[in-house]
């Protein structure tokens, strides 16, 4: 029997949470730790009495979901053995999008775990927990962590499998699906994209069939594209250099009005214009939110300013990047009673924390990284204002976001970097960083919030942040043109390279 804290585990293992659940390398990811990692969440589900037993139940449930990562079913198979053995029901909502599993959970009442590594490739993987109100935040993981878990050594073998091989998945229950897709079909009007030619990057995204399916029942042809049998770590924050080149060529090809796409669990969208020019995240969260007539927003310090120089919202908070740090502040609106509230992220991830009646509809809130609205409200949006794509995002004010990442950067390099022009009083950090960065310009004002963000007098943006999922340091810049922001951003990776 050995008995240990979630907050041990993580050390003993590296799998650990991070901006968006817990995340780890798969060999790290044994049954005995991702079935631990679930002890602990219902451990304080019951803590803090978040399994509600409905009356026709004989006992609470949580809902289980996963992406198509090659060890997502074996990670899927020991969630569910723990939720088991703690006494509850699985609801196996099969292989879907994130936000459709987070959607059973908020409508059916009941906690909800999602395994997914994102975008991140497929030797890593992860865990999303969800409690009754949705998506766990930083201070729920905080107390995830002190839970104390009992492990049965018969269980597992010195590999940290299960010694019995067994299969603890039900059948699969097509509710949740079923109930995220009739979201959408209600939101819009019949035939809504009649007349429009959409490709669909389909590679290994778990909306990869959902999407063609609502796009054709909505009126529009389809063009499917690129269905893969391999994993792809598709990141819409950093788009692939043969992911661009593909649009461009399939755009042309196909004569397409758009093509569309997300990463591996649909929480983050990827969508081009008809010239298959990728549009920026944070450029496609603003216009889904244009589109829902937000009044409040809330939105990571990394997005593009323009949020703020249209005026188009009331009020907009900017927070430390992750969704946990989005929701906590949308939550702050929901206590003073505003009636529209959403956030999107720098990845375009968008969430929605009040229901919004649109096109005669009422769309309940999803507070949680979501895709597909995204996807079908700026369609919907060019079909209404009778402009392409590239039209549609040209009426915004011509601020240009552009990120890249060096891969393998270790977190603690990270935080050393940082902490390095960080360290001493303003003027000392500004000289030191420009004297190591010469290229960049003056600096005008230095941003901690997360990371190390720059703005320097000529207006030009540089913002270095450790990944909060992968060991890796991203670096994301705004300037006036889009070859400017991403000639910032090279000379400043360059110039960090050669420290």
């Amino acid at each position: 029997m050995l008995k240990t804290t979630i907050a041990q585990l993580m050390q003993s293992s590296q799998v650990k949470f991070g901006t968006s659940g817990a995340r780890g390398l798969v060999n790290d990811m044994s049954d005995q730790v991702c079935y631990a990692y679930t002890m602990g969440f219902i451990q304080y589900l019951e803590k803090t009495q978040q399994l509600v037993q409905e009356p026709e139940q004989s006992v609470a449930k949580i809902a289980l979901a996963g992406d198509l990562r090659s060890s997502t079913p074996r990670i899927l198979n020991a969630c569910a053995r723990a939720i088991l053995d703690s006494g509850y029901q699985v609801i196996n909502a099969g292989l879907i999008p994130t936000p459709a599993v987070a959607l059973y959970g908020l409508r059916h009442h009941c906690p909800a775990i999602m395994v997914t590594g994102s975008h991140i490739p497929d030797d890593r993987n992860g865990i999303k927990f969800y409690k009754l109100a949705g998506e766990i935040l930083k201070e729920d993981e905080l107390i995830i962590t002190t839970q104390q878990i009992t492990l049965l050594n018969e269980y597992f073998d010195k590999q940290g499998q299960f010694s019995d091989h067994n299969n603890y998945l039900p059948d699969v229950d097509p509710t949740a699906l079923n109930d995220y897709k009739s979201r959408y079909l209600g939101l819009f009007p019949e035939n809504a994209f009649a007349g429009k030619k959409i490709g669909v990057y389909q590679h290994s995204g778990v909306a990869r069939d959902i999407i063609p399916e609502l796009l054709e029942k909505l009126g529009a042809k389809v063009m499917n594209l690129a269905y893969a049998d391999h994993f792809i770590p598709v990141d819409t924050e950093a788009v692939r250099d043969e992911d661009i080149k593909l649009a461009k060529e399939w755009a042309f090809e196909y004569q397409l009005d758009a093509i569309v796409s997300t990463d591996g669990d649909a929480d983050r969208p990827l969508i081009s214009d008809e010239t298959g020019e990728w549009l920026r995240g944070d450029i496609v969260g603003f216009l889904c939110a244009e589109y829902l007539q937000i009044d409040h927003i809330v939105t990571p310090v990394s997005s593009n300013s323009c949020v703020e120089q249209s005026g188009f919202f009331v009020d907009v908070k900017r927070t430390k990047i992750g969704s946990p740090y989005v929701i906590e502040a949308m939550n702050h609106y929901l206590e003073e009673h505003y009636a529209a509230v959403a956030g999107y992220e720098a990845n375009g991830g968008f969430l929605l924390a009040t229901p919004i009646r649109k096109n005669n509809f009422l769309l309940t809130a999803l507070p949680t990284r979501d895709a597909i609205v995204v996807l079908l409200t700026l369609l919907h949006s060019s079909v209404e204002n009778k402009l392409s794509l590239s039209q549609l995002s040209a009426r915004l004010p011509q601020r240009y976001t552009y990120s890249d990442r060096i891969k393998n950067f270790p977190t603690k390099k990270s935080q050393q970097l940082i902490e390095k022009y960080t360290s001493g009083n303003d003027a000392e950090n500004k000289a030191l960083f420009e004297a190591d960065f010469p290229l960049l310009g003056r600096i005008n004002t230095m941003n901690t919030v997360d990371g190390l963000r720059l703005t320097f007098e000529n207006e030009n943006i540089i913002h270095f942040r450790p990944s909060g999922n992968a060991p890796e340091l991203r670096c994301y810049s705004e300037s006036d043109s889009i070859e400017r922001a991403k000639k910032i951003n090279h000379t400043a990776l360059q110039s960090l390279v050669s420290l």
